[in-house]
């Protein structure tokens, strides 16, 4: 299926280079869109259709123009047509801000790690990607994100940072295999100590570098959302765990050394449950409403949302703030729990953004206000039509 997008006239007159966007998007047996080329504005593009008719599969094509595991988090060989081959293929003509690239993903037959290719040529996409393609995305999953466990909050997280911090997705994985080789280390019966120091070693400055990138990231976006105006509510964020209390009054070398010991006393007890009793893994994103007071987890559905756009619009009015990349903005079914007015506001700030968003929802009337600045995809059983 070939389809055409173009914002309205008027809108192209007055448009100015994104900092991110796709312009075209060809997709080779991927979810439900086996054949699909896609030609886009730089602004807003609303995409609406019956549920299961794919509009997340393609939301989901384009987080995976970023690195990652995509805004599914699916392995490779998940997101290949069910009467295909089993691989597939994106191919994509972005904007960034340097000029226009090619950036191509996929899964070859055979294989199960995907590759990139960044204008012809093979790259490592978290070393050469950043700079050039970010990605930010709300799902229906997100809606419970204050009531999920803490894991889900570190991962929103963790995803917000890494689109304008390449070194940050590295040091968590490697933070991640270290955790994993000392827990085989310690099941193994009898497990050789100076390994075990070494190991703890790299995990203690782990431990402390992702607490201290996390926290100057937290302390910033807290201070734009924590002021924010509007029809969105003013939210309060901050971490909490025990290596965040250590690292609030102790210089960090002091901190790395009491997580070590920490670690090599709590080896027993680490081996009978798993994982480590300290660490990045066991802190919390706390979100409270700064006008009542309340804790995130506590407020309506409705009030629930409010506060989660308003994170995401505000970490990318820090970045802008900050001189970072903007990204593309993903927001699937993001206006469902919104009034007229929260929905109305949002459509303000996102036409307003240098960026691309990209909205679904199942019918096209919500989004009337953006008749004039957004271009409208109607999405039929993985066939892609233009809006009359």
């Amino acid at each position: 299926m070939i389809a055409s997008a173009s914002a309205p006239a008027a809108a192209d007159a007055s448009f100015h280079p994104p900092a991110c966007a796709a312009r075209r998007l060809q997709l080779t047996g991927f979810r439900n869109l086996a054949d699909c080329r896609l030609d886009l504005p730089g602004g807003p593009v609303v995409l609406y259709g019956d549920n299961g008719a794919g509009k997340t599969n393609l939301l989901e094509a384009v987080s995976m123009l970023a690195p990652g595991r995509g805004l599914r988090r699916a392995r490779a060989a998940e997101q290949a047509c069910t009467s295909g081959t089993g691989s597939w293929a994106i191919h994509a003509h972005m904007e960034g801000p340097d000029g226009p690239h090619t950036i191509a993903t996929g899964l070859e037959p055979g294989h199960e790690r995907r590759r990139f290719r960044l204008d012809g040529r093979d790259v490592a996409a978290r070393e050469e990607l950043p700079g050039i393609v970010g990605v930010i995305w709300l799902t229906p999953a997100e809606d419970r994100l204050f009531q999920d466990p803490p894991a889900e909050r570190r991962r929103f997280l963790d995803r917000l940072i890494a689109t304008d911090d390449p070194a940050y997705a590295g040091l968590t994985s490697r933070y991640e295999r270290r955790l994993r080789e000392r827990s085989s280390v310690l099941r193994s019966g009898r497990p050789d100590a100076v390994w075990l120091d070494a190991l703890e070693a790299g995990l203690a400055a782990d431990a402390v570098a992702i607490a201290a990138v996390r926290a100057e990231r937290v302390q910033s976006l807290d201070r734009v959302v924590a002021a924010a105006g509007g029809p969105f509510p003013a939210v309060r964020l901050a971490l909490a765990g025990e290596l965040e209390t250590l690292l609030e009054d102790r210089p960090a070398l002091d901190v790395e050394e009491a997580v070590a010991a920490r670690l090599q006393a709590s080896r027993d007890m680490d081996r009978e449950a798993g994982g480590a009793s300290i660490g990045p893994h066991r802190s919390d994103l706390v979100a409270i409403d700064a006008e009542t007071g309340t804790a995130a987890a506590r407020c309506s559905t409705g009030r629930q949302k409010a506060l989660l756009v308003a994170i995401v619009l505000g970490e990318i009015a820090r970045k802008r703030q900050a001189g970072s990349l903007v990204p593309i903005l993903l927001l699937d079914e993001a206006t469902a729990h919104l009034d007229e007015r929260r929905r109305q506001a949002l459509f303000d700030r996102i036409t307003g953004l240098p960026g691309q968003t990209w909205l679904t929802g199942t019918d096209h009337a919500p989004f009337a206000p953006l008749r004039d600045q957004a271009a409208f995809l109607h999405l039929h059983r993985g066939d892609l039509a233009d809006h009359v």
